[in-house]
Parts: structure tokens; C-alpha cells; sequence
């Protein structure tokens, strides 16, 4: 990692952990928060955001990588369930060449299903009644 990279506080996932822009939350503990992607590639596509800054896997403080990885896991889990999906595709990228758009530390959890591919990522934002619905359903399976 370039030690000359930093950590910009004033990324989209850090307003959002500091309340200053709206999410469909679905999980939030102290180590994590969940939300409904906005611009989704399949129904219920959520995003895990650590509460510790980090750009990228590769700055998250070691003593903080696991707690984190065990709160993917735990909403993986509450996305499958709630969506009721027959799979997960998760995905993590790292800096510009690596396809990272956001630079705070983040994972797709991304349910499936037999026969339906992903739609490709287009930028145009999802309807809020049915984010809302969504966010409904993951959050009742925890």
C-alpha cells in the first residue's frame, strides 16, 4: 500500500456513519454498519461498512479486520435468509485499478439466485419503496 494514501473523511460512507446523509439500514452495531445499495446489481444489495476508517482492506487496522469480517459474515447470513436467495456473490475492492469507487473500506453482499445474473452497474438509482421493503426483510432475519 502507498504509505502517501490517506484516509479522506469526507467519503459518502463516512457521511452516512456520521448520520449526515440517509441509508436503509439494515445492521449497525459498534463495529459495523449495513445498508441497502442504492444503485443495486440484484434485489437486497447491501453494503458493510466498518466504523473504524480505513480506505481499503489492506490500511484496516489487523485488531479490527476480524470483529469486521465476523459482521460480513453475520449480515451475509441476514441477507440470504431475508431475501430468501439461493446463494451470495461478495465483493471487495481495492484502490482505482482494483474497481473502487467509494475509498472507505466496504463489502457487497450480493444475494442470488439459480438463472438470474447480475445487472450491471448503470449508476441509476433503485425506487425507495422497494429498497424499503427490502431493508424490511433483512432486518427480520437477524
Amino acid at each position: 500500500m502507498d504509505q502517501n494514501v490517506v484516509y479522506e473523511s469526507d467519503n459518502i460512507f463516512a457521511k452516512i456513519l456520521r448520520g449526515e446523509l440517509p441509508c436503509h439500514k439494515v445492521f449497525e452495531d459498534d463495529v459495523a454498519l449495513a445498508f441497502l445499495d442504492i444503485m443495486p446489481r440484484a434485489k437486497g444489495h447491501t453494503l458493510v461498512i466498518p466504523k473504524t476508517p480505513a480506505r481499503g482492506l489492506l490500511d484496516m487496522p489487523k485488531a479490527a479486520i476480524g470483529p469486521f469480517i465476523e459482521r460480513v459474515q453475520t449480515v451475509s447470513r441476514a441477507v440470504m435468509k431475508g431475501m430468501e436467495a439461493e446463494g451470495l456473490t461478495l465483493q471487495q475492492f481495492n484502490e482505482t485499478a482494483g474497481g473502487q469507487v467509494v475509498f472507505h473500506l466496504h463489502f457487497h453482499v450480493m444475494p442470488r439466485w439459480e438463472g438470474i445474473r447480475l445487472r450491471p452497474h448503470t449508476g441509476e438509482l433503485e425506487q425507495q419503496d422497494l429498497l424499503h421493503g427490502y431493508a424490511k426483510k433483512i432486518r427480520a432475519a437477524f
